[in-house]
């Protein structure tokens, strides 16, 4: 069995933010040289997230409204966190999100069902962000 690590950073600019990470994905996919196996991507900060859905930008705005109902981010005040950072309810968003996704490979592919796509959720961001791609199989 073989075995491919990569970090991928991202400059996020916003606070919030929504990027199709499968490109990258795909590449490093195509770096590793693993035809059958799995791909583990992982957010590598406490505040943002991996996790599969539809490329839809509907369905992104769904998302950031549904989670701001959720967890909102003002008024800072409400959370017992922020005595010493403004950024508890992306610590929430993050946890309802999730932290990784796992993929199957076929066929040197990620095996995907229709419209499925892999993301990075940002929720407090406006600096350098990290994923992690491993990729294990032969």
């Amino acid at each position: 069995m073989k075995s491919y690590r990569e970090e991928v950073w991202f400059n996020i600019s916003k606070r919030r933010e929504f990027i199709n990470i499968t490109p990258v994905v795909n590449q490093a996919l195509v770096k590793s040289g693993i035809k059958e196996g799995l791909v583990l991507v992982n957010a590598m900060h406490i505040t943002s997230s991996v996790f599969i859905n539809d490329d839809e930008s509907g369905l992104h705005e769904d998302f950031e409204k549904w989670l701001e109902k959720l967890a909102p981010e003002l008024p800072y005040s409400q959370y017992r966190h922020n005595y010493a950072e403004d950024n508890a309810d992306a610590h929430l968003k993050r946890t309802i999100m999730g932290r990784e996704v796992v993929v199957a490979i076929t066929e040197g592919k990620l095996d995907f069902g229709p419209w499925e796509q892999i993301f990075y959720g940002e929720f407090d961001g406006k600096r350098r962000k990290r994923i992690l791609i491993k990729i294990i199989g032969e």
